[in-house]
């Protein structure tokens, strides 16, 4: 088995990460029991923190597929220590993904970690490595509406109901946006492994460019009839979840609350 050969302290949690998600967890208890004085700035630590967590998920099941693909290299260099600063680009990975966020409440992951992908046989294998995140965005997504296609939303309170809406928002475009088909997001790398050669020579002069893609995506998304169409792709897939519009709306508007929303609105009964 190739996790024979890690060292203990190679798979051990980083620290930084119990701290991401000890704010999640505070945040989310303030959230939960309105001691927060602005509901708002709780929303934002809580939105923000698991978003972050998320974003650790996500590179941790890349890094973990690909070690059990062969890539042995893995462990040495931190991936499976769910710490970010060990990401090979932390700007485009951590730091680009939040901006977005606070900007225009896009969950858009980026490249992070190094695969060697000479050390994986089998172009099934290298799918399922670059597919392995989007996946768990889409499962994390599951995880938050939980409350609402199981009809379970019996005390829990409006703050919180929204913030789990618009976390859900941001784990559903980040599973749809990575899963697309372009350079430098994982569904390129579904299946470039499938392509023929010629196409995949036709794409490697533009391979250095490629962690970029995410900014082409972010950028062609302000387009208002694409940004309305795409939206209205994200609602039709929450609310098929059982996620209200209105739900992620008061969501997005808590979260953004230097804009002064403040008062938490009672949810509209279907």
């Amino acid at each position: 088995m190739t996790t024979a050969q890690l060292r203990s302290s190679d798979r051990r949690i980083s620290p930084v990460f119990i701290g991401i998600a000890a704010v999640t967890a505070v945040s989310g208890w303030a959230t939960w029991t309105g001691f927060a004085r602005f509901p708002g700035l709780a929303v934002f630590l809580f939105v923000t923190a698991a978003w972050i967590v998320s974003l650790c998920l996500h590179e941790y099941a890349h890094a973990r597929t690909a070690l059990h693909g062969g890539d042995i290299s893995i462990g040495a260099k931190g991936y499976l220590t769910l710490n970010p600063l060990k990401y090979t680009h932390a700007l485009l990975s951590v730091v680009l993904p939040v901006l977005f966020v606070i900007m225009g409440g896009i969950g858009l992951p980026g490249g992070a970690v190094f695969i060697e992908r000479g050390r994986i046989r089998g172009r099934w294998r290298h799918s399922l490595i670059s597919a392995a995140g989007p996946l768990t965005n889409a499962l994390f997504a599951v995880v938050c509406t939980a409350p609402f296609w199981l009809d379970a939303l019996d005390g829990v309170p409006d703050a919180f109901r929204y913030a789990l809406a618009f976390l859900a928002l941001l784990q559903v475009t980040a599973a749809i946006l990575n899963f697309l088909p372009i350079p430098g997001l994982d569904g390129y790398g579904v299946i470039e492994p499938w392509l023929p050669h010629g196409i995949r020579r036709q794409v490697e002069p533009f391979a250095p460019f490629a962690p970029f893609g995410l900014l082409a995506v972010f950028a062609v998304l302000w387009i208002p009839e694409v940004n309305h169409t795409f939206f209205d792709a994200i609602d039709a897939v929450l609310r098929g979840l059982g996620v209200d519009d209105s739900d992620t709306y008061w969501g997005r508007e808590l979260y953004r609350f230097w804009e002064g929303t403040q008062d938490v609105p009672r949810p509209v009964s279907s």
